[in-house]
């Protein structure tokens, strides 16, 4: 793959309300039901769609679940998931969410599989994760490029990599750092996602907990 952030700048206008806070999460060979039992959410209705997933996300709580939002106690805490499976990966979608970026979630839904998440939050504080077989291979802020964690944060061709997919080390600019971290979830992945992959997709909607 040769993905770049140029290639990617059609989310945030396709997507205004995922483009300004999200979560995307892709675990390979696991199925999205598997996904959403390794959050703990509790399984609700499918919908055709990223913009679908976004208006379930709009009127979380409408009863549209009735069955599984029934199970939610008033204290629990939840947040909506979104998941399909696409070319051997089942990718969630996380709107204004944030579950995919956290270490103790992301040792679950990586538990012998390979992951890589990327999440901004609507201040553009932000975290990319590549995790394989329980342990971390890389993680940074989009943002801050240079500083890297992780088995191969050093390794000798993560500079050219991140180059690449156009983030900037040079820490003169900071243009399109969210879509450069796309890009390198493609080249890590081999999930090209396009406007028409989501909304050709069918999504599973679960209801994760927070803690």
């Amino acid at each position: 793959m040769t993905a770049h952030a140029t290639d990617y700048t059609w989310f945030e206008q396709r997507y205004p309300i995922p483009g300004a806070a999200h979560c995307l999460t892709l675990v390979e060979g696991i199925t999205a039901d598997e996904l959403l039992r390794r959050f703990g959410a509790l399984p609700g209705r499918e919908v055709t769609g990223l913009d679908a997933v976004v208006a379930a996300w709009e009127t979380f709580d409408d009863g549209e679940d009735e069955e599984a939002e029934a199970r939610i106690e008033p204290e629990d805490d939840r947040l909506l998931v979104a998941v399909t499976e696409l070319d051997g990966w089942a990718v969630v979608v996380e709107v204004f969410g944030y579950l995919g970026s956290l270490p103790d979630v992301i040792r679950r839904l990586a538990d012998g599989t390979r992951l890589v998440s990327h999440f901004r939050n609507a201040v553009a504080v932000d975290h990319f994760n590549w995790w394989e077989q329980g342990s971390c291979r890389l993680q940074f802020e989009p943002l801050f490029p240079t500083q890297r964690h992780g088995s191969d944060a050093d390794a000798p061709g993560v500079p050219a990599l991140l180059t690449a997919c156009g983030f900037q080390l040079d820490g003169e600019s900071h243009d399109l750092h969210t879509e450069a971290a796309f890009a390198l979830a493609e080249r890590l992945t081999d999930v090209r996602l396009t406007p028409e992959r989501l909304e050709a997709a069918t999504f599973r909607i679960g209801y994760a907990p927070t803690r």
